[in-house]
């Protein structure tokens, strides 16, 4: 039995807070730099970002990320036993901490949150960042972003732009003060999270502890939301309180918060129509059979309140509706994580023996199969999932796996739409595993320098194999038989 006496005392919690640190101090070798900036050269430092000083920081960076999946899997374990006492807050402690020192670091895995910086300036020197890209205000800001986005314009929503041009004042050109007031913008997303996902996995009978452990102290959103500072971080927390509200009776809250994410970036608005359902299941449940015209109030709630708040906002924001313009610049974006994007690539790379067709040619049909598809299972979704709360949340969580896998482009941090809902449900031991797979893959495929070996058979076949020992081990302890090989070394020899 696992005591919660016992759990500061266990290896896992110290040993993963290493691992953050590490992860923190080699990503000034390895990681996204500001472009240009003399701090490190002036403190001394610039030797660590190339040469053997980059190598050692990517030795210490890559072994602070072993150590945070192998302690995220073991207390993985700890929390799924069944006679587990870990309390939860200790689990949200274990969280912070991981989480603080990636807060201190330079962005990771993307140069996104300079990108978040430059159409800030855009909109603080007066432009509308819906129309004009971040090459109108030339600066540290537009220099450290990745220059395939310099000239397009924002995808997101009023409101998380409106946090942006606060920032961009504040910060006034200085690049490293701009991340890290950045940081401090996102970072109540997580506190949100923490304070949304116990009571949402609560209420649907799942373990707060579990919830927590594969939402927030995954490595892989801790790392790509904190360190990388992504907008996800604020958008999960504020989507999985706007959800918890409405599961705990608090629906016109809940909608309303729902609104204000849907204004951080439009996936939340996902979530939306599944609340008709959990509200008509909680009248139902509260001996309120529901007639003709409270259905039909219900349904002009669920839609009038959260398009009140998001009119409101970007009304006031006075930006317009120019975010749905950015959302097409997705499309630059090419991995094969998106389905209609495999698509594209096996077939132009079975056609390869007798015609080369342009990638890009083909993805314009597959990601338009992609596009109606998800229409229509949406639609089911919402028409299949009605006859109680939990095929309600159940759902909500399938839309989000929908939009995640057929939009035309996937990225790791995108993951966080599907597991903050996820959480309202005990996931069987294989699919939690199938979870540490993915999150410990693309930990590797995406390396810390924005680049990525989802395209390097050697480097994407270690990563399979890595995911696949990560996967295993949350399972079935040492499936490598290593304490046994050592046993087997230290036991002494017959004479």
């Amino acid at each position: 039995m696992v005591h919660a006496r016992s759990w500061w005392r266990q290896r896992e919690f110290p040993v993963g807070l290493l691992g953050a640190v590490l992860v923190a101090l080699g990503a000034f070798g390895v990681a996204d730099v500001p472009r240009p900036n003399t701090v490190a050269a002036d403190a001394g430092l610039a030797w660590l970002s190339y040469g053997h000083g980059k190598t050692l920081s990517g030795i210490v960076f890559w072994l602070g990320v072993a150590l945070l999946v192998l302690c995220w899997v073991r207390i993985g374990r700890l929390v799924g036993s069944p006679d587990s006492t870990i309390p939860l807050w200790q689990v949200r402690a274990t969280v912070l901490a991981w989480a603080a020192p990636l807060t201190m670091t330079v962005p990771v895995y993307s140069r996104d949150v300079y990108a978040y910086l430059a159409q800030a300036q855009v909109y603080r020197a007066g432009f509308n960042p819906y129309s004009d890209g971040p090459v109108h205000v030339p600066g540290p800001m537009l220099d450290s972003m990745a220059q395939v986005w310099a000239a397009t314009t924002a995808p997101y929503g009023p409101t998380f732009l409106w946090l942006g041009r606060a920032v961009a004042g504040l910060a006034d050109g200085n690049v490293i003060l701009g991340v890290q007031l950045m940081r401090a913008v996102l970072i109540p997303g997580l506190l949100l999270s923490l304070w949304a996902i116990p009571r949402l996995a609560r209420h649907f009978g799942a373990s707060p502890q579990q919830g927590v452990w594969l939402a927030l102290l995954n490595p892989l959103i801790l790392i790509h939301l904190v360190a990388g500072a992504h907008v996800e971080m604020l958008l999960m927390g504020v989507l999985v309180s706007g959800v918890t509200l409405v599961a705990t009776g608090r629906h016109a809250w809940g909608l309303a918060v729902l609104g204000v994410a849907a204004t951080i970036k439009i996936t939340a608005a996902i979530a939306i129509p599944f609340v008709v359902w959990m509200w008509l299941a909680h009248l139902r449940a509260a001996g309120r059979l529901p007639d003709r015209r409270r259905v039909v109030e219900v349904f002009a709630a669920t839609a009038g309140i959260p398009a009140a708040v998001f009119g409101a906002i970007t009304v006031a924001s006075g930006l317009g509706l120019g975010w749905l313009t950015g959302l097409g610049w997705a499309g630059r974006i090419i991995n094969w994580l998106s389905v209609p994007t495999l698509v594209g690539h096996l077939i132009t790379w079975l056609a390869a023996p007798w015609r080369a067709w342009n990638l890009q040619a083909v993805l314009v049909y597959t990601r338009a199969a992609g596009a109606a598809a998800l229409a229509v299972i949406l639609v089911v979704l919402w028409l299949r999932f009605r006859q109680s709360e939990r095929r309600a949340m159940a759902g909500m969580v399938l839309a989000m796996l929908a939009v995640l896998l057929l939009e035309p482009s996937t990225l790791p941090w995108y993951y966080t739409w599907v597991l903050c809902l996820a959480v309202a449900f005990t996931l069987p031991p294989w699919l939690r595993a199938v979870v540490v797979a993915a999150s410990t893959i693309q930990l590797i495929v995406f390396q810390p320098d924005d680049s990525i070996v989802l395209y390097q058979p050697l480097g994407l076949t270690l990563a399979l194999v890595l995911g696949a020992l990560a996967a295993v081990s949350l399972v079935r302890p040492d499936p490598l038989r290593l304490r046994a090989l050592v046993g087997a070394t230290r036991a002494p020899t017959s004479p």
